[in-house]
């Protein structure tokens, strides 16, 4: 891809985005800007390790680019749009990866009709597994949105959806990954209680986990389907399956699921208030 592209911030998600498309070669390195405030150590972190270029002078940055992702605290975004603003082009696309900072509200800071695209990658980006969800403004083409899934590709595989349902999806990919974290945090305890070597059991978790991935990735079959025909009558996985049901545990994630889903937006409102 022929195209620079600026970063204004250089946190832990700018960084596994950087090394994605550098690893991957989807643009050169040389064409990889990053700026930040003011941490000129974590610039010359980044400088050094993916060959990239770093400076602290965003107008400079930003007229020789084509793309700009939006990588400050979302609590800055506002002050920091306005301090670039002025040198922004009507052509140069915008990639928002800020939590809690609508399409909308960026398109209102901005004084030119820049195409502007919100990404949510999730922690595994780190790894290159993020689940990421795309959702395009109201200025964005269909090629543009095509330009930033290639682009988000480096990480981890892309969904686009409507923008209003990014806070359900937050619940989904955003904070999903906590919540299967979880459960196998009361895995590793039954093992601990049972005394049992976590190093022993740690690759048959996590074989196990990878296993489900891939069959829900593969099977035509549905979720439920797959539950039942590993389900005996009176055998193991039944006696253990009771157990959740009779705490309503189908219920309670989906409770946690709303949860999340619901702080997205109260988060989002409070944020775009400020």
């Amino acid at each position: 891809m022929d195209q620079t592209i600026t970063f204004l911030g250089a946190g832990s998600m700018a960084e596994a985005i950087i090394a994605g498309l550098t690893s991957k070669q989807i643009v050169a390195a040389n064409q990889v800007i990053a700026t930040n405030q003011s941490n000129l150590d974590r610039l010359h972190t980044l400088e050094n390790h993916y060959y990239i270029r770093t400076t602290q002078n965003k107008e400079e940055a930003l007229r020789e680019s084509d793309i700009v992702i939006l990588a400050m605290k979302p609590k800055d975004v506002t002050v920091a749009l306005d301090d670039v603003k002025g040198e922004l082009r009507e052509d140069q696309i915008i990639i928002s990866i800020l939590a809690g900072i609508s399409t909308t509200y960026i398109e209102r800071q901005l004084p030119k009709q820049n195409p502007v695209i919100r990404v949510m990658p999730n922690t595994s980006a780190t790894i290159g597994q993020s689940a990421t969800t795309i959702a395009a403004g109201t200025s964005a083409s269909s090629g543009q949105l095509a330009v930033v899934e290639s682009l988000m590709q480096a990480i981890g595989t892309t969904t686009v959806i409507n923008e209003a349902d990014m806070d359900a999806y937050t619940a989904i990919a955003g904070s999903g990954p906590a919540f299967y974290y979880y459960m196998v945090e009361a895995i590793e305890q039954f093992v601990e209680d049972k005394g049992l070597s976590i190093e022993q059991a740690k690759p048959l978790m996590i074989q196990t986990l990878q296993g489900v991935a891939e069959m829900l990735k593969t099977s035509e079959d549905s979720p439920k389907i797959l539950r039942e025909k590993i389900t005996s009558p009176g055998g193991t996985t039944e006696a253990g399956l009771n157990t959740l049901s009779s705490h309503d545990f189908q219920k309670i994630v989906k409770e946690c699921m709303q949860q999340a889903a619901e702080r997205s937006a109260e988060l989002r409102k409070m944020l775009e208030e400020q």
